[in-house]
């Protein structure tokens, strides 16, 4: 794959434990009792990004980072973006826009404390800003925030917004504001959009397809938005009793992840969001 462009890697830095299918085994109040094994699969993408001579955007969850702080430090002492991923991974269409304003708020003083800068981007959990949930962007526009990555311009059970642009761009917000709307990416199929490089789609689908959804972005202009989460290199985590349709899509490739990581940052260049943005 020879790109023309520089395209963006980012990391929805959350533990296995924390991901939306397994709400129902693992309640926000239990999860100090599990074991965090978030620090290790970083610090592993941290070596796979350096051998590739990549940077990358950290989306970093407000409570793990108050739980291992020199882990957010060591991720941009080697020159990476931290952004915000809110701070208990709650789906802000299950959030009041007061109880939203305050989880984004709590995650970003945090993180900034941390990293001693601004944070500039956000990410919700699941990709949760849909057509019911577009307030949600002029609340981050208030809190200081200068892009989102939060829309998925795909059909899904629990988030997408299939209509919206797959092209980043900047947003007139209802406030009067505004904010850059930064999709992850996916290929037009037959007059629909398909998730292309992210999360179980990067998992499950043959690196071939990634490549080319990746190339036909380039070919118009923008870049790519590629994303994972540190549990996806991480086959050895514990495993729960999902149904069927919940434990494929949260455990399909995960030995093979990594692999399949290794190879697509030697197919071109990538960097931090912040940079594809120009901010």
């Amino acid at each position: 794959m020879n790109n023309q462009l520089t395209n963006a890697i980012t990391f929805d830095v959350e533990d296995y434990f924390q991901v939306e299918a397994l709400r129902p085994f693992i309640e926000f109040d239990d999860w100090p009792r599990h074991e965090l094994r978030v620090e290790q699969n970083v610090f592993k993408l941290l070596e796979i990004l350096g051998s590739n001579h990549a940077h990358a955007t950290f989306f970093v969850l407000g409570w793990v980072a108050e739980r291992v702080p020199g882990m957010v430090r060591e991720i941009q002492r080697h020159g990476h973006e931290i952004a915000c991923h809110g701070y208990m991974h709650r789906m802000i269409y299950e959030q009041t826009p007061e109880g939203f304003r305050q989880d984004v708020r709590r995650a970003k003083t945090a993180l900034e404390d941390i990293a001693g800068n601004r944070i500039l981007g956000y990410r919700a959990p699941t990709f949760s800003i849909t057509r019911k949930t577009l307030w949600a962007l002029d609340i981050l526009a208030e809190e200081g925030f200068k892009y989102d990555s939060s829309i998925f311009p795909i059909r899904h059970d629990r988030y997408g917004f299939p209509e919206w642009s797959p092209y980043s761009e900047s947003v007139k917000l209802p406030n009067g504001s505004s904010i850059i709307e930064a999709p992850p990416l996916t290929m037009r199929v037959f007059g629909m959009n398909l998730p292309a490089a992210g999360g179980g789609y990067f998992r499950l689908a043959p690196l071939w397809f990634s490549s080319l959804a990746i190339r036909r972005m380039n070919a118009r202009g923008y870049p790519a938005i590629i994303y994972l989460h540190p549990w996806e290199i991480d086959p050895g985590q514990p495993r729960f009793p999902l149904p069927p349709g919940s434990r494929f899509r949260h455990y399909v490739g995960l030995a093979s992840t990594e692999t399949k990581l290794r190879r697509l940052l030697r197919l071109g260049s990538y960097t931090r969001l912040r940079d594809i943005l120009s901010l």
